[in-house]
């Protein structure tokens, strides 16, 4: 008869793959060797017992809760976790009790906080006075710039190191360790291990996707395992896993400034490959392209300007197609405009112009509107001489009133706009050139003529004293 199955017997907790690959100690640590390689002050640090509170700025997935377990661990410290977005002034309250409590015996306490970048200001003022006498050593993790998120009273108690993504060397050292892992202990999953394998092609497909992050990696890894029942992992299967995976990309975070400034510069620096390849970076990482239209604008007239004034138009229509057809028909007209804009040839004039005007505005007195230039709509305005004198361009020669001023007399002579020799400006400066040369043949006659207004005046005078 055969024996009923037990009904109380207890399976093993399942553990996700990541978290049984975590590291535990320094050696096995994978990356961030300019952080806590052999010879770096801080691991130097550590070799002496010394900590010091710090902060950890980097992507998810690159090991910023692991590395900070890790060296309260090496200096023998307890380890106290918080999460910034679970928690608030009551937890960092308990924390720093149980501090004290450590300190009393002689032990070292490390409170962590992940996410830290979500207190506010009184939240990260709770733990600093803690800090500053030494009941704890504080380390933080973000995701976003310190300098934007933290006060700068916890800036000034916590040194800022920068993690970095993971890269494919790294990211494919942890795979072939996480794939002896799952050979070794395959009763987690659930699966026997008969071959257990995963094809290069595979392999090359689960380090892209995980885009330089190793949680992401060791996920897709199991559920791919998982899924091929202990077969070789293949390519199909890593992508039917993965799915539609999106690029790290943080709509309100560094990665989007940086992105966003990756575009402009590439477009800037006439560089159409570069341009394209970020302007498809944000939009893969989920961007609104309409952002993007709004930005490809400006750089038409920052950077290009009358240099190539088509370039205003096309980005412009870029942004009608985008919002009239959604994607992908806006992307592409999006991603044309981009190329034309990097394309096209580059100046900066009338944003420059634009600048120093806005500050002399800013800086200066407001003057008033010349006489001459003023409108006269009644007899009385005419009485007091508004637009008296001025000339009409369109009846001079040329269509220009040489000579005529258009600026209030103290700016007299200043000059905003230098177009440069590139594009159709190279024809605009010619053109200007040619107007100034137009405005000193007229100052040369207003002189010539006022010399000899006073020579005939003093001619007749010296005549007209003679006796006869």
């Amino acid at each position: 008869m055969p024996v009923a199955d037990d009904l109380f017997a207890t399976e093993p907790a399942y553990e996700p793959l990541a978290s049984r690959m975590r590291p535990r100690s320094l050696a096995q640590y994978a990356g961030q060797t300019h952080v806590v390689g052999e010879g770096t002050a801080l691991r130097q640090a550590l070799d002496r017992g010394q900590l010091h509170s710090l902060i950890f700025w980097g992507p998810p997935g690159v090991g910023k809760t692991t590395l900070a377990r890790l060296l309260a661990n090496y200096v023998d410290a307890g380890f106290i976790s918080l999460s910034a977005v679970m928690s608030g002034v009551k937890e960092i309250r308990e924390a720093v009790e149980r501090a004290r409590q450590n300190r009393v015996t002689g032990r070292k306490t490390v409170l962590f906080i992940d996410e830290v970048h979500r207190f506010n200001k009184s939240q990260q003022d709770a733990f600093l006075p803690h800090v500053e006498d030494g009941t704890l050593i504080f380390i933080g993790a973000t995701t976003e710039n310190p300098s934007f998120e933290l006060n700068n009273a916890l800036l000034s108690r916590a040194k800022v190191y920068v993690l970095k993504s993971l890269s494919d060397e790294e990211l494919t050292q942890i795979a072939a360790q996480a794939q002896a892992v799952l050979a070794s202990d395959t009763s987690v999953s659930g699966v026997s291990a008969r071959d257990n394998r995963i094809e290069p092609e595979a392999l090359s497909l689960l380090v892209q996707l995980a885009d330089g992050d190793a949680r992401r990696l060791l996920n897709h890894l199991e559920f791919a395992h998982q899924l091929s029942q202990g077969d070789v992992i293949t390519r199909a299967m890593v992508a039917d896993v993965a799915g539609t995976s999106v690029r790290r990309f943080d709509k309100g975070g560094e990665a989007f400034y940086d992105q966003i400034s990756a575009l402009h510069k590439s477009v800037r620096g006439s560089d159409p490959d570069a341009s394209l390849y970020w302007l498809m970076r944000m939009l893969d990482g989920g961007c609104d392209p309409l952002y993007v239209a709004r930005r490809i604008v400006r750089m038409a007239s920052e950077d290009i300007g009358n240099a190539d004034p088509r370039a205003l138009t096309l980005a412009m229509n870029a942004w009608d197609v985008q919002e009239r057809l959604g994607s992908p028909e806006g992307e592409l007209a999006l991603a044309q405009a981009v190329v034309y804009l990097a394309s096209a040839p580059k100046s900066n004039a009338v944003y420059t112009a634009f600048k120093q005007v806005r500050a002399l505005i800013v800086n200066a007195p407001a003057s008033e509107v010349p006489m001459h230039l003023r409108n006269a709509p009644t007899s009385l305005m005419e009485e007091l001489g508004y637009g008296e004198e001025y000339r009409y361009a369109h009846d001079e020669p040329e269509a220009f009133a040489a000579g005529e001023t258009y600026l209030p007399p103290e700016l007299a002579g200043m000059r905003f706009y230098s177009p440069v020799e590139r594009g159709l400006e190279s024809k605009i400066a010619r053109k200007l050139d040619h107007l100034d040369e137009l405005n000193r043949q007229s100052e040369r006659q207003r002189y010539t003529r006022a010399n000899e207004s006073e020579s005939s005046v003093g001619h007749y005078s010296a005549e007209s004293t003679k006796h006869p």
